[in-house]
């Protein structure tokens, strides 16, 4: 069976896969294309099979907002090495999955979600079997609100989301500056009504016995204890983080500059 170039190169822009295995699969299916297609899907499976207990803590960190900037996705494409995650190919399927969970509730939709004919799942397997190393979603977060800006740190190792109450004039940059933020500063919650009351008790408790080794009196630990609680907020929750672009403005002030606007949620996503 004669095997064209022009073949192998339409089914290598279909699957992705290299020149070898396309032409091999052509030549196993007798030149038929959707049966060399299945044959390198196959081929996919049994390299993820084979892979499945691999860490895959590499990849990519993609966002995505949609054209109204109301609906935002964020997802994280994990593999198993740096130079994968790299590989402009590997980023551009990131990019195109992080479009389609636009349109999606959760991880498992996402999953399940058409991509060009076959599942999002049925794409990861077949890249799998490219690539030869194992692909999966590793993050999957999204936004809804009235204006939806995100950032993309360099190389792909962050992203992130921010909702603000209102679209109001400049709220493409207000909601930039946020997300830089959040994926320089790695805030736990958006405020200090978001941060679980087990991790507010911890910090208590060690503020506490830092101030007993300091010889405090019993009496005061609770009272100063506060006050360190205030601080932990202070560091480690969005809107009350000292911004980073202006220290003498929190963040809830920065953005109040711009009108009557608050930010509502973020999320962030990284490799690793």
């Amino acid at each position: 069976m004669k095997v064209t170039a022009a073949d192998v190169n339409k089914l290598r822009k279909a699957t992705g896969a290299g020149m070898m295995d396309c032409k091999k699969a052509l030549v196993e299916a007798e030149g038929d294309f959707d049966k060399a297609i299945e044959i390198l899907r196959k081929k996919g499976q049994k390299v993820a099979a084979k892979r499945a207990d691999r860490e895959s803590t590499e990849g990519a960190a993609i966002a995505k907002v949609n054209s109204d900037n109301t609906v935002g996705a964020a997802i994280v494409l994990g593999c198993e090495t740096d130079f994968v995650g790299k590989n402009e190919n590997f980023v551009e399927l990131a990019n195109k999955l992080a479009e389609i969970a636009l349109n999606c509730a959760s991880k498992e939709e996402l999953l399940a979600a058409d991509f060009e004919g076959i599942t999002v799942s049925e794409k990861l397997i077949e890249q799998t079997g490219v690539i030869g190393e194992k692909i999966d979603i590793n993050a999957f977060e999204k936004i809804e609100a009235p204006f939806v800006g995100s950032y993309i740190h360099a190389g792909n190792k962050i992203a992130t989301l921010v909702g603000l109450s209102a679209n109001v004039e400049g709220a493409a940059e207000a909601a930039k500056d946020v997300a830089m933020q959040a994926a320089a500063m790695n805030p736990i919650a958006l405020d200090e009504n978001g941060v679980d009351q087990s991790i507010i008790e911890k910090e208590i408790e060690i503020a506490k016995e830092q101030l007993r080794a300091e010889g405090k009196p019993e009496d005061m630990l609770d009272n100063i204890a506060k006050g360190k609680i205030k601080r932990f907020f202070k560091d480690n929750t969005l809107v009350n983080q000292a911004f980073i672009k202006d220290s003498k403005k929190t963040v809830a002030e920065y953005v109040k500059t711009y009108g009557d606007v608050s930010v509502t949620a973020f999320k962030r996503v990284s490799v690793g």
